[in-house]
């Protein structure tokens, strides 16, 4: 059986699109209520507490081995600080689902760092994928564009999700090199959110000045489940696939994610359908899917 076809790599992966697929509607709902910087820290102020506990559960110790902090630091600050500052930016301008939909492209960046990073092979059918899939997503931008008001800034939402892609990729390479290899997930996991919420208290105190909380129901009701399902139950299992599977087809995750987010955005943002977004979409998940068919996993 293929490596990607065992049942230790379909649920995760399945559990992990579903989560994240319905986290960007959420997201939506927090950055209404208070500034983004200080929803992100009360996001991970939670999910670190939680990841520890959850190590200590497990019976694991927070200790690293050597190099594994400052492993920790790294991920910290692009996956919990860089990666989700821009994200939750760019919701202000762009769709949840259309955001989504930019973050499936995250194959393409985590296949390209992990060649020049980890020796990982591409392959010209990946290429092919990857480019097809790229005008998919040209064509739902341009969509945006077309729906969105003037005012409305999707030409910065696309510049702040480009640079959250780019932190993502940087973290998930991390994760598939041979320093976290040597690390147990859960406690990398539960360091690396410690570090990033240091960061993000760091930057919400500059930016957005002393510490703000909405006390509604909904919106503490949104954080905790951001914080427990969409980074602490999430983050270990898409940890296991990129061992298992590698940086570039771990993101391959990103097929079945913004399908779930804009089906989510449409019921509740009131996301509509053109036919040049039809066309977008069904372009870019059909070039993840070519791109997927080329790829073995790397190890």
């Amino acid at each position: 059986m293929r490596p990607e076809m065992r049942a230790g790599v379909v649920v995760p992966f399945a559990l992990v699109a579903l989560i994240w697929g319905s986290t960007w509607l959420v997201i939506k709902d927090q950055i209404a209520a208070i500034p983004p910087e200080w929803t992100i820290v009360w996001r991970f102020l939670l999910a670190s507490a939680a990841m520890c506990l959850l190590a200590w559960m497990r019976g694991e110790s927070l200790r690293l081995p050597a190099g594994g902090q400052r492993l920790a630091v790294l991920i910290g600050l692009t996956q919990f600080c860089g990666n989700y500052q821009f994200v939750y930016q760019a919701e202000h301008s762009l769709t949840s689902g259309l955001v989504a939909v930019f973050y499936a492209l995250l194959l393409v960046p985590n296949a390209a760092l992990s060649r020049l990073f980890l020796g990982t092979p591409v392959t010209g059918r990946f290429m092919l994928g990857s480019l097809v899939a790229v005008g998919g997503i040209a064509l739902l931008l341009l969509h945006e564009a077309r729906m969105a008001p003037a005012q409305g800034g999707v030409l910065w939402g696309i510049v702040l999700s480009v640079f959250g892609l780019l932190a993502a990729s940087a973290a998930n390479v991390l994760q598939a090199g041979p320093a976290a290899r040597r690390t147990s997930a859960v406690p990398l996991m539960a360091w690396s959110m410690i570090w990033g919420l240091a960061f993000d208290v760091v930057l919400a105190f500059v930016v957005a000045g002393p510490p703000v909380i909405d006390m509604r129901l909904s919106y503490l009701a949104g954080v905790a489940y951001l914080a427990i399902f969409g980074s602490v139950i999430t983050f270990p299992l898409y940890f296991h696939l990129i061992r298992e599977l590698g940086a570039g087809k771990a993101a391959y995750n990103g097929v079945a994610t913004p399908v779930i987010a804009m089906l989510l955005s449409t019921l509740f943002e009131g996301y509509r359908w053109s036919l040049l977004a039809v066309a977008g979409a069904v372009l870019a998940m059909a070039g993840l899917i070519v791109a997927l068919s080329a790829r073995r996993p790397a190890r």
